[in-house]
């Protein structure tokens, strides 16, 4: 069987893309509340996040700090623009990354004690980016709306 999770991963990016494209760089910096993530630091956290599952699954292991990962994104992150380039390299390493594998690599389980996917094969991985990208994607077009603004259909 053919690895299929490199075009997965290029269709998940593609539905973020699509549905938050109607956001510029004077969206920035909107954030609905004072303390959610701004339109930016959001775009930021997806990239963040997607670097972290694959050194989760294939690097050095997982970082729990998500105080330290949260406070990083929301002192640096201000541009719309670098938050998309950031989400561009982290989805083309993850298709490097994911497509280097082989499907028996991509099987292996986390151990028992793993403190992420324990327990569950390695593939996981990008069904965890799914959800997670979808999830910002769906707040990221909430934000769009209330800044009157009408985000795509993801899927067209």
């Amino acid at each position: 069987m053919e690895n299929p999770f490199p075009q997965q991963l290029q269709v998940i990016k593609k539905f973020f893309d699509t549905a938050t494209a109607c956001l510029d760089e004077t969206d920035a910096d909107f954030a609905p509340t004072p303390e959610m993530f701004t339109v930016a630091v959001q775009v930021a956290h997806v990239a963040q996040t997607v670097d972290w599952f694959m050194e989760g699954g294939f690097g050095e292991g997982w970082k729990m700090d998500f105080g330290e990962a949260d406070q990083e994104l929301r002192k640096s992150v201000t541009s719309l623009a670098e938050a998309r380039a950031w989400l561009d390299r982290a989805f083309e390493s993850a298709v490097q990354v994911i497509g280097s594998k082989t499907m028996k690599e991509l099987r292996e389980p986390f151990p028992a004690d793993s403190p992420i996917m324990a327990d569950l094969p390695r593939m996981a991985i990008v069904d965890g980016i799914n959800e997670h990208t979808a999830h910002h994607r769906g707040a990221l077009s909430v934000y769009a709306r209330l800044r009157g603004k009408v985000p795509a259909v993801p899927y067209s």
